[in-house]
């Protein structure tokens, strides 16, 4: 085969071009720390490294987003540690408030700081957060959840809740939206009144001095039970002895086989008579009874804080000075701080919700720092350059290519015309 001279020239430029590109192209890898430069370096390791990297950031995007959750937590929590406080100064006025003996300008002054403490409750229940949010109006952050004041509480209205039920959730994990709020209506509501299992109440007509306890379920199963749970203790005095009677609210009949009871002060009157009838409750009254007074027992509903709160206020502005509206009274500071207590254990099941979930995001996050580490080791082992052998093979490629030059530095020297 005949070897021309452009045949020389070509391949040794050819030869010097592959030298000078495979030296470049772990010169770039030095540079960049990486192996894989382009995807054609290595397909498979090229794809697999793509699927790390979009795993990885949704990790990163779940990251973000308990991180979110966790400061709107974090918020509703405070704001609910805020209502705790407001019920435990609205407790103590009605502790200090149950002393018959204030005088009236005291009473108005309770009723005025418990005023101010009803419109802090509602600040705190129409709070919103950094973005201009409600966090008590469910899914419709935009809307002021509570309107009202305290004297449409004392007028018979109520606080009218204008959000819904809603939770807002955040997606922080594959297979976990977690909710972020609370609705005000589960909050500030829907409240059982009583004590949980049963309220009690007295007749607006009553003369005497008695005041009913919130009385208390010795048996739940009992009562659970119990056909009737609407009792009426209604009192009898003749002769000047004080008896009572249980009459089913619905039918109007007693509920005592054995007639009327022999009434003692202070001491639990069993709701029932068993075992013909038995709530499993009982409930105590103190003081005297006038003839004809009643009271009442019926299944605990819900009632909002701001009722309590309000009925209270009611309590400590209305007239008193007979006996009878003094007792009235006392039964009245009595409800209040029975409910109040209810109030307070919702708040505080709430925030219990609250800690469990950002108990539950802590895991989450710890989870997701695990998963990230090894995302990064894996695409360390696909994509990260072996610095040792990158070395190796620059040293040899930079040989190589000064070997290619000096060899054709040489042969473009060699021509017949050297010789004549």
């Amino acid at each position: 085969m005949r070897v021309s001279t452009g045949m020389i020239f070509d391949a040794g430029v050819a030869s010097i071009n592959r030298q000078t590109a495979s030296l470049l192209n772990v010169q770039q890898q030095v540079a960049s720390g990486r192996r894989i430069l382009r995807p054609s370096d290595d397909p498979v390791a090229a794809a697999r490294a793509l699927e790390v990297t979009q795993a990885s950031d949704v990790v990163a995007q779940f990251k973000r987003n308990q991180d979110v959750a966790t400061s709107a937590l974090g918020l509703e929590e405070v704001q609910l540690a805020s209502v705790g406080d407001v019920l435990g100064r609205v407790r103590e006025l009605a502790v200090q408030a149950g002393n018959t003996n204030l005088s009236s300008t005291s009473r108005k002054g309770i009723a005025t700081e418990l005023r101010a403490r009803f419109d802090q409750l509602l600040g705190i229940a129409n709070a919103t957060d950094g973005n201009g949010q409600h966090i008590f109006s469910g899914y419709m952050g935009a809307v002021t959840p509570f309107g009202g004041s305290v004297d449409d509480i004392l007028a018979g209205n109520e606080i009218v809740y204008q959000g819904d039920d809603g939770q807002r959730t955040l997606q922080v994990s594959p297979s976990r939206f977690i909710e972020v709020s609370d609705s005000g209506g589960d909050v500030f509501k829907r409240i059982r009144n009583g004590n949980g299992y049963f309220v009690t109440d007295y007749a607006a007509g009553n003369a005497g001095t008695g005041v009913m306890a919130s009385g208390s379920v010795t048996d739940p199963a009992a009562w659970n039970a119990a056909a009737t749970k609407n009792v009426s203790v209604e009192f009898t005095v003749a002769a000047g002895v004080t008896t009572y009677d249980l009459i089913d609210t619905a039918s109007s009949a007693s509920l005592l086989a054995g007639g009327p009871r022999a009434f003692q002060s202070g001491q639990p009157i069993l709701l029932g008579d068993p075992p013909a009838f038995n709530l499993g409750a009982s409930v105590t009254i103190t003081g005297t009874p006038a003839n004809g007074d009643r009271f009442s027992v019926a299944p605990s509903t819900t009632q909002s804080v701001f009722v309590t709160l309000g009925n209270l206020i009611g309590a400590l502005e209305a007239p008193t000075g007979t006996p009878a509206a003094d007792a009235k009274y006392i039964n009245e500071i009595g409800f209040a701080l029975t409910n109040l207590d209810q109030a307070g254990n919702n708040v505080l099941r709430v925030r219990a919700g609250i800690g469990s979930r950002m108990n539950e995001i802590d895991s989450l996050a710890s989870l997701n720092d695990s998963l990230d580490l090894q995302y990064q080791q894996t695409l360390s082992n696909l994509q990260d350059l072996d610095y040792a052998k990158a070395i190796t093979d620059l040293t040899r490629n930079q040989t190589s290519l000064e070997a290619a030059q000096l060899s054709f530095s040489r042969i473009s020297q060699l021509s017949l015309f050297n010789y004549l």
